[in-house]
């Protein structure tokens, strides 16, 4: 597909799709070089092209190392705590699918434990979806 800036293709590899934009008078035929802007995110790029590159050759691609499984697992309840304040449901319902019917019913709600973890991951949620993402996309790095 072309545009004003360039001719855009869609690549897929290994079942991700990545979008590329090649350049006015690019020839296809000759090795290619990337433009990768020189800003805070330039070591987040510098990855993702090094993902992209080990992948288009065959290579194994490293596992992304931004998160922690646990806080994977973590991101993950947000979500579903999220969709399901979105669908009607209680934060003690929200702890029953998390924890169990068993956990939830040994405590007193009002004063409970995992009652506050709900609570919590249902701002945290939100304030993901609000353009919190963005954090967990970058890597940490000292400032």
């Amino acid at each position: 597909m072309d545009g004003e800036d360039g001719r855009y293709a869609r690549l897929e590899v290994n079942g991700l799709s990545v979008t590329l934009l090649f350049l006015p008078d690019v020839d296809l035929d000759r090795p290619m070089a990337v433009q990768i802007p020189l800003d805070h995110d330039a070591l987040d790029r510098i990855g993702a092209l090094t993902g992209l590159w080990m992948a288009l050759r065959g290579r194994a691609v490293p596992q992304d190392g931004r998160l922690t499984p646990q806080q994977w697992r973590r991101m993950k309840l947000m979500l579903q705590v999220v969709d399901g304040r979105e669908a009607g449901a209680s934060y003690r319902d929200l702890a029953i699918a998390i924890f169990g019917q068993e956990r939830i019913a040994g405590e007193a709600w009002r004063t409970s434990a995992l009652r506050d973890m709900v609570i919590d991951l249902a701002a945290d949620g939100a304030a993901m979806i609000e353009g919190g993402y963005r954090n967990i996309l970058r890597h940490r790095r000292r400032s």
